[in-house]
């Protein structure tokens, strides 16, 4: 005979279809994210769960054991309540035949999960005072930016205001992500529970992995901030808690998810291809650079969410945080991500593997191209098939093992070499096997893809805007820039390689109109090849050639064999008439004024 107390027993008997069971039978409380995403676990009673803005089912989350038990001991002071239970009983089991089995089997599935909790213990150890550490350690940041206007890259657009998150790490300093202080002038952060904000200064930012250093004067805001420490990249279905101060408020958040999955993804503000785990916890704006803590120990840093899909967020894994953060350590700023920069094709086709002569049992990828720069370039051919990196076998498909019959793109091994490090790669070349040691370094494409925290250069002359090509440039003609930029100039910046070092494709970005230049004005966004029969390799080897111009007439050759030409006098004097009408202060960025142009520049 179960043990109900009289209460429930009187609320069973008054209907036969309904069955309320005992606390000790109830199956485990849900805790919801801020977004609703429900997850059963465990019973457990926190007496600081509203701190951490946890959404939690009001009835049970408020109950305690305690309560519970002096429920019972105030139904079983009078001296028939023994009784009455038993009477009440057995009119509940005669009314409804399926009580007793409705009871075995949430007494069964309760029991199966506690025996579970006990085999593998709740990773973790205690989430909640890991959070609690986190108040001492998350801090929100205030960002003042101020990006350039690539169109008229002499000026910057309107200041705007931001705000992110961030966390302490060792040594007094703040980790966040890039794009919370990218193209920043002026940065506050604030610390939990402090009205106060303190002036911060960048120390490092890596826009590739998207992560920045902070560090703070004020001795005042580190009394008493605690440090988090780095842990493991999670696995899969492990619990992670969301740190920061997303949009919606002013105070912090938590949110909780478990991990999905683990991969290389796009890092949407930097472009690149690195590591991520995706989680099920929402990521707003405003908790990007806060933390996620698995444990006591941080888990990764948030930073992105996917567009049109609900509770998917991405955080940056703790291999991507200490390479970034080694790199400044060892060398005093960042460094980059290294990279073969190859081109490879997977070798799935039965046809194509064969083919190459590979022997069955034989994986690896093909090389399709080559960047020029780089140290593979000495030792790899197009053709050739990349059988392994450093010892570790690459499959068919690109990818080599990864933890727990877990896989991942070889590049991810690639990307975690330090700058000058080398790696053994063996290929299959004419069907026989080489072994080469290459020396792997971060390389730069031939069109930039983001220029943050720098002014855009820029040449004027004779009312010709020259500037270098690169991607925020394309950026300017709105989202959907890849079909309305001009579509030559977006070809060549996905696809194009740089030949030699230092090389940039310049263009003729507008002509600010004066007599001078009139009808050249069908002539914007076309390439620039020469000047005075000279390939240039550059905007500044541009700037030079005319700078240096020694010839009565100037001529630019553009692309489509298109021809500028100029009286090289007359278009000196109509430069300092365009500027000041224009209101530009220079006629050439601050980065290609030398000792010798500085001079002229500042007299136009």
């Amino acid at each position: 005979m179960l043990g109900f107390s009289a209460r429930t027993l009187r609320r069973l008997a008054s209907s036969s279809s309904s069955f309320l069971l005992p606390r000790e039978c109830s199956p485990p409380l849900t805790f919801a994210s801020s977004l609703g995403n429900t997850r059963p676990q465990t019973p457990r009673f926190f007496p600081n769960d509203q701190k951490f803005s946890l959404t939690t089912t009001a009835a049970d989350a408020t109950a305690t054991p305690t309560a519970h038990h002096r429920e019972n001991a105030a139904d079983d002071n009078s001296e028939n309540s023994q009784q009455q239970r038993s009477s009440l009983t057995a009119r509940v089991l005669k009314n409804n035949r399926f009580t007793r089995r409705r009871v075995t089997q949430q007494q069964r599935r309760y029991e199966k999960q506690q025996a579970v909790q006990r085999q593998t213990p709740y990773t973790e150890t205690d989430a909640y005072m890991a959070i609690e550490l986190a108040m001492d350690s998350v801090v929100k940041i205030f960002t003042v930016s101020s990006s350039p206007d690539y169109l008229l890259p002499w000026q910057n657009k309107s200041q705007r205001e931001s705000m992110g998150s961030g966390f302490v790490i060792p040594g007094k300093r703040i980790l966040t992500n890039a794009h919370v202080v990218a193209d920043q002038t002026f940065v506050l952060v604030r610390k939990h529970g402090s009205p106060t904000k303190y002036k911060a200064e960048v120390l490092a930012v890596g826009h590739e992995c998207d992560l920045a250093m902070l560090v703070v004067e004020s001795e005042e805001f580190w009394e008493g901030m605690n440090y988090l420490e780095l842990g493991d990249v999670p696995f899969l279905q492990e619990a992670v808690a969301v740190v920061g101060y997303p949009q919606g408020g002013d105070n912090i958040s938590v949110t909780k998810g478990v991990v999905s999955r683990v991969e290389p993804t796009q890092y949407v503000h930097g472009a690149t291809q690195l590591m991520a785990i995706q989680i099920d916890a929402a990521i707003n704006p405003g908790n990007s650079g806060g933390p996620a803590i698995m444990g006591s120990k941080v888990a990764g840093v948030a930073f992105q969410n996917l567009a049109n899909a609900e509770n998917i967020g991405y955080i940056i894994p703790v291999p991507v945080i200490k390479h970034f953060i080694t790199g400044i350590e060892e060398s005093g700023k960042y460094v980059g991500f290294c990279s073969m920069g190859l081109s490879c094709q997977p070798t799935e086709n039965t046809q194509l593997r064969n083919h190459f002569g590979m022997h069955p049992g034989m994986t690896g990828v093909l090389v399709s191209k080559i960047n020029p720069l780089s140290d593979a370039n000495r030792f790899l051919k197009k053709d050739d098939i990349i059988l392994s990196f450093d010892g570790v076998p690459i499959a068919n498909d690109g990818t080599v093992p990864f933890r727990n019959r877990e896989r991942i793109t070889f590049d991810h091994l690639v990307s975690m070499k330090k700058p000058n490090e080398t790696a053994l790669v063996k290929v299959l070349r004419n069907g026989e096997e080489h072994e080469f040691t290459v020396t792997l370094r971060p390389l730069q494409p031939l069109v930039p893809v983001h220029q943050f925290d720098k002014l855009p250069s820029y040449y004027i002359f004779a009312g010709l805007v020259f500037i270098p090509l690169t991607q925020p440039y394309l950026h300017e003609y709105g989202e959907d820039w890849y079909n309305t930029s001009p579509r030559r100039l977006c070809e060549r910046a996905l696809r194009e390689q740089p030949q030699k070092a230092g090389e940039q494709l310049v263009i003729l970005s507008q002509v600010l109109m004066d007599d001078i230049n009139t009808g050249y004005e069908r002539l914007a966004e076309l390439q620039v090849k020469k000047v005075n029969g000279i390939e240039i390799d550059n905007l500044k080897h541009l700037c030079q050639l005319v700078e240096n111009c020694s010839t009565e007439s100037l001529r630019f050759d553009l692309d489509d064999d298109r021809v500028v030409a100029l009286n090289y006098n007359s278009a000196r004097i109509a430069t300092s008439r365009i500027l000041k009408r224009h209101r530009i202060p220079s006629a050439m960025s601050s980065d290609l004024i030398s000792e010798e142009n500085c001079d002229l520049a500042c007299s136009r």
